[in-house]
């Protein structure tokens, strides 16, 4: 049986869910204005997120500082991110997708595949339906995707990169020399900067290029597994099904790539402390622990190098967490300006194996409270609402008086 399936791909998906939000409550499409959502207007910190088509026009780019932004755009609207409203709309769009495919996998938060292979005696013209679903998508929750439709989830992924939004695209193997292999390589997936800049420099400059490459060439350009994969990517080859099932977790990641080179352990520490922080929360709202810590550096010379440790016992802990990362960092860092950082967890559990100790029990409490408490008001009111003081501040004085008090106050509550 031949495959066939969708890729569907929610068009500014954090612009479009926040300017749904506010059409609804009676205020401006923010769609249609010089717009975007991250960060705050007033200090000019954090990055942007998402943008609309005006704000684009202007040159606001995904990822750039806010206070960038506002240089380039003065007028920018800017509204704070709310991943609440951003799950219950990934939940709206994909519970519709679940109604026409016997197979649906989330990819992110604003994407998923559908397998549509054997539908075909149901939805003969699969043109037809990907457009039913993208307008009753519009129609009911009333923003827009697009969708790709291929013979596999790469080519399908692809297809909805096209043209935007609000379209429905093809890929099938009949159509990859005119529309997919004159893209250039650095469209394709996996293909990153670094990757592409060494490609460009062997003249492969288009995703045909590549296609017609040498394999030995190319693994000797990106290294053997990555190349083999690159290779069967530009010729349109990818068997990976689609899981309606996410696949277990392996591990939490996070990392950022920094607007200014970081050049002091201080300041590289505020930044690790923020990354390790929402990491751990994302973990501990899963119920898991990390049994092992690594933490990854960029520096100028756009090199990656990483530490990990395995630790006695797994925990969920930031502030454990934290003082093993401290300790991995400066064991890495060579003292040269670094552009990225970034924290992982891995080897994961879910059981409780917790060693008791008599004199490290009512500390170890503590940091759960405080841990506990700084959850719950993110839940509620965002991750920005309340961070720790040492990624803003430095003095270990100020850090335990804002821990004091976030503690007296989950006391209290709970009392």
């Amino acid at each position: 049986m031949e495959r066939l399936i969708f890729h569907v791909d929610v068009n500014s998906a954090f612009l479009s869910w926040e300017a749904v939000r506010r059409i609804s409550q009676g205020g401006d499409d923010l769609r249609l204005i010089p717009s975007a959502i991250g960060g705050d207007r007033d200090k000019r910190t954090g990055v942007i997120l998402a943008k609309s088509i005006p704000a684009k026009k202007f040159g606001v780019k995904t990822g750039e500082p806010v206070g960038a932004a506002l240089r380039k755009c003065p007028d920018l609207v800017l509204a704070k991110p709310d991943f609440k409203l951003y799950e219950r709309n990934s939940r709206a769009f994909m519970d519709i997708c679940r109604l026409y495919a016997p197979a649906v996998e989330k990819f992110s938060i604003d994407e998923c595949f559908l397998d549509m292979s054997g539908t075909g005696l149901l939805y003969p013209d699969p043109a037809a339906t990907a457009r039913e679903i993208k307008d009753r998508i519009k129609n009911e929750l009333g923003f827009t995707v697009n969708i790709g439709i291929a013979p596999n989830k790469l080519l399908a992924k692809m297809a909805s990169d096209f043209e935007k939004p609000d379209k429905v695209h093809t890929l099938f193997y009949e159509e990859l020399e005119s529309k997919f292999w004159p893209l250039p390589v650095e469209d394709l997936f996996l293909v990153g900067r670094a990757t592409a800049e060494k490609l460009s420099r062997a003249h492969i400059r288009t995703i045909g290029d590549l296609a017609s490459a040498d394999l030995n060439t190319v693994q000797r350009l990106t290294g053997r597994k990555l190349g083999q994969q690159l290779l069967n990517f530009a010729r349109g080859i990818d068997d990976a099904p689609v899981l309606s099932q996410p696949e277990e977790l392996k591990g939490y990641g996070n990392s950022t790539t920094l607007a200014e080179d970081v050049t002091t352990a201080e300041a590289a520490g505020r930044i690790l402390l923020a990354l390790t922080d929402s990491t751990a929360a994302r973990m501990r709202a899963d119920g898991a622990k990390a049994g092992c810590i690594s933490v990854t550096v960029r520096g100028n010379d756009f090199k990656d190098r990483s530490h990990q440790r395995k630790l006695p016992e797994p925990t969920d802990i930031t502030e454990e967490i934290y003082g093993v990362v401290k300790r991995l960092f400066k064991e890495l860092w060579d003292g040269r300006p670094l552009r990225l950082l970034g924290v992982s967890l891995s080897e994961l559990t879910k059981e409780d194996t917790e060693q008791l100790s008599l004199f490290a029990g009512e500390s170890r409490e503590r940091s759960r409270k405080l841990d506990r408490a700084l959850d719950s008001i993110r839940g509620k009111y965002g991750m920005d609402t309340v961070v720790r003081a040492s990624t803003v501040q430095s003095g270990k004085n100020v850090g335990r008086k804002h821990k004091a008090q976030i503690e007296l106050r989950t006391e209290e509550k709970e009392g």
